[in-house]
């Protein structure tokens, strides 16, 4: 070719062309401020419920008024989603928080327009970089929205392939109850709501609780044991006894617990027979505080009677549960929420908390009750240990020849070998509770701790299932471990003893050497007169004792 030559003129873009163009830089300008509020399956979900508003993009519109209707519809529907991504985004760089946590849904709650122009003011700067980004997102989408297809005399191939995709994606995702309420519209009416009836429960909440420190005064309780005390409750979640190595698995899942009952021998009491009759947490703890009591009955409180007879009360929870924290948290004189991502997502170690329990057991308060809230195996396992440290990932031993030779499919098998990396984690927080307890405080200073689950979970034990069982005894199957400094230890054989959660607060009494009006004799696992009676679970148990 001469050096004179002209090159041949770019083709005009077609229609067509120009709709692909929109709805790609539509479709990037969402995956990019969606993945920054947004992770891991929860970007693709958000994607998935975006994609069909881009369809409509390939969708050839031949009347002028259609087409600006479209415009504005596609641009309000990516604004919805940017506005959402970016709100979330402030969340976690500022709080390390989501939006439907304990924490932001309190503040949202609890504030005021004075508040709110004050919180304006100090955090403008951060909110202005946000507000920069969405404007991005807004302009871009302004300009390619009305970039759809318009006026096009038959629809090409690949536009038709690429809209029915979209359609295809977009319809899966919106069946689906748990994609469809993550949608912003649809999330954020909901978050409002859910701000309006905690405004609204908090005072009916609040009178509860008074109502109960004043059960727990007029019940008038008293200490059995003079001078300084100091007692730990370890709750934990989802934790199944029969993965642990503490009570007979094959897999060394508790090497820390096992050591402490080497060294303590029967100064730790191994509940070998312990039973949750709940298989999901609020009624499980509901349950263990109000001493298995039914609401109508009006209970008192473990936590209520213990500051009624001058324990300092602190609650320190992993988990961020609104409910919690407002039926059982808040009867605490000090409460420390580390974790500010609700549900299965929350990503926080329950390690996180053991420096909450250091500093609680030097508190110069002369009588103390900690209670340790722990997420334990709460699905998902994978984040409930740190990256990296599964041992039993890919390993060929006893427990993975008995699951396949059970039937159970490969991916109950990884949940099963992720589940016990979480509970060889979760040994390391527990057993540090436990040595906290036992080496900070007065020689002189009676110390106990106790350490239950609020219910089980299954992981391929008698069905090809992982998650919460209801319908199974794994769900019920819990651990229980008690511990105190006194030098007589336990009786032999109280160990075997079967054992109720629901009757946990009776033990709890005990070891707070708690004495008051209308106790209940027979439920104490620990006392003489301890007597059992079978729960009526939702499914058959051969024995309650193994």
């Amino acid at each position: 070719m001469s050096p004179t030559a002209k090159a041949s003129p770019r083709p005009p873009r077609t229609a067509e062309h120009r709709a692909l163009l929109a709805c790609g830089a539509i479709g990037l300008a969402l995956l990019t401020v969606i993945a920054l509020g947004h992770d891991g399956r929860r970007v693709a979900q958000l994607m998935a419920l975006a994609a069909p508003a881009l369809a409509w993009l390939l969708w050839p519109l031949n009347s002028p008024l259609l087409h600006r209707l479209r415009t504005v519809a596609v641009w309000l529907w990516a604004m919805a989603f940017a506005l959402d991504g970016v709100a979330r985004a402030f969340l976690l760089e500022t709080y390390q928080a989501a939006p439907d946590s304990a924490f932001v849904q309190s503040a949202a709650a609890n504030t005021n327009s004075r508040e709110t122009g004050e919180y304006l003011a100090m955090h403008w700067r951060a909110m202005l970089v946000w507000s920069a980004a969405l404007a991005v997102v807004g302009l871009l989408a302004a300009r390619y929205a009305a970039r759809g297809a318009y006026r096009t005399a038959r629809w090409p191939r690949w536009s038709v392939a690429l809209a029915c995709v979209l359609l295809l994606v977009g319809s899966i995702a919106y069946l689906g109850k748990s994609w469809r309420r993550l949608h912003p519209v649809v999330f954020w009416t909901n978050w409002g709501d859910s701000v309006q009836a905690l405004r609204a429960t908090w005072a009916d909440q609040q009178a509860e609780r008074d109502a109960a420190l004043e059960r727990a005064r007029l019940a008038v309780p008293t200490l059995s044991r003079d001078g300084p005390a100091t007692v730990v409750l370890v709750i934990t979640d989802s934790v199944n006894r029969d993965n642990m190595a503490l009570y007979g698995y094959e897999r060394a899942t508790t090497p820390r617990l096992l050591a402490h009952k080497a060294q303590l021998q029967d100064q730790m009491l191994v509940m070998r027979n312990a039973w949750s009759v709940d298989a999901s947490t609020l009624p499980s703890l509901r349950n263990m505080f109000n001493f298995g009591a039914p609401d109508s009955a009006r209970p008192q409180h473990v936590l209520a009677l213990a500051r009624a007879a001058g324990y300092k009360v602190w609650w320190m929870s992993n988990h961020d549960d609104v409910a919690i924290e407002q039926q059982h948290g808040r009867l605490a004189d000090v409460v420390d929420i580390v974790n500010r991502v609700p549900g299965r997502a929350g990503a926080s170690l329950d390690g996180e908390l053991l420096d909450c329990v250091q500093e609680a057991l030097e508190d110069p308060a002369e009588r103390k009750l900690i209670v340790v809230h722990l997420l334990g195996a709460h699905p998902h396992y994978n984040l409930r240990f740190p990256e990296g440290e599964n041992p039993f990932d890919d390993r060929v031993d006893d427990v993975e020849e008995d699951l396949a030779r059970s039937g159970r499919s490969a991916w109950v098998r990884k949940f099963r070998h992720e589940y016990d990396a979480a509970l060889l984690y979760h040994d390391f927080v527990v057993a540090e509770t436990l040595q906290l307890t036992r080496r900070i405080g007065r020689p002189d200073q009676y110390r106990a701790w106790m350490y239950l689950s609020d219910h089980g979970q299954e992981v391929g034990h008698e069905s090809n299932h992982a998650g919460h069982s209801p319908s199974t005894a794994s769900g019920y199957r819990i651990p229980t471990v008690i511990w105190r400094n006194l030098p007589e230890g336990y009786p032999p054989g109280i160990g075997e003893r079967p054992f109720r959660a629901d009757w946990a607060g009776w033990t709890m009494a005990d070891l707070l050497n708690l004495q008051w009006q209308g106790r209940t004799a027979g439920r104490n696992a620990l006392a003489a007169d301890y007597r059992w009676v079978a729960p009526a679970l939702p499914v058959a148990v051969d024995s309650f004792i193994d």
